[in-house]
């Protein structure tokens, strides 16, 4: 049973067709990430995969069961979808942010706080304001509180967005930690074509269907580049598993 199935799913935004009849499943402890211009569907991909967004047709399977059967709480139990734009202006400690982990429980579930905190890398920080963070920390301080949810499924959208080149590879780093010791599954969407290398899988898409759908360098290729994002480049993989482009 895979944890996440997504069924021919349609979407569209005021009558208009956006994506257009998607499947695909998400093994258990799989790191994948959605690639794809600005408006491709990536986001509402994401949100639809969350049960935040209602398909116009299709159907979004939960661990065999279509996710609108879930309630609430016990939907947060099994799926965490973490958006873009996080509002860091809330004047709310980091410990408190941990916290809101614990809202689909009447029993605190095993990982608690201070080991969670403990993961992420932000024991010393916990009674800091999120304002006080670095963009890295306080993407971290997030996922530390998707921890605490017990999720098995975490879905990011664009989690690396607007990040130093180090906080990027922190937070991935972390992320791939993450689905390697907890065995949960990672969908996120992404830019970035060297750091996309770095996951078990690539799914790209182009207006809201998928073009390709594998392993990094399978999916990654010239002609896919050409055909997504409209780039005519050479590409040069490197002994480092990092890929170098030449355009033109």
């Amino acid at each position: 049973m895979y944890p996440l199935q997504i069924d021919n799913i349609s979407f569209s935004y005021n009558s208009l067709p956006f994506i257009e009849n998607v499947s695909f499943t998400l093994s258990n402890g799989e790191f994948a990430c959605i690639m794809g211009p600005n408006a491709s569907g990536k986001s509402t991909l994401l949100k639809i995969s969350a049960g935040m967004l209602k398909p116009l047709s299709g159907r979004v399977i939960l661990w065999g069961k279509e996710i609108q059967r879930y309630k609430g709480k016990d939907r947060a139990k099994l799926i965490s979808y973490l958006p873009q734009m996080l509002d860091f202006s809330i004047p709310i400690r980091v410990i408190d942010i941990l916290k809101m982990g614990f809202y689909p429980y009447q029993i605190p579930p095993d990982l608690d706080i201070s080991a969670a905190l403990k993961w992420v890398g932000l024991t010393d920080k916990k009674d800091m304001y999120i304002n006080q963070l670095s963009g890295g920390e306080i993407k971290r301080a997030f996922i530390a509180m998707t921890l605490i949810q017990g999720a098995g499924i975490l879905l990011l959208d664009e989690p690396i967005a607007n990040l130093d080149i180090k906080y990027q590879l922190e937070l991935v780093r972390l992320l791939k930690d993450i689905v390697n010791n907890r065995k949960i599954s990672v969908l996120m969407a992404i830019h970035d074509l060297n750091l996309a290398l770095q996951f078990d899988r690539v799914i790209l898409i182009k207006a809201g269907k998928i073009i390709s759908d594998g392993e990094p360098f399978k999916v990654i290729n010239e002609e896919n580049l050409r055909d997504v994002f409209d780039i005519d480049v050479k590409i040069h993989p490197s002994d480092n598993g990092k890929i170098f482009y030449r355009y033109g």
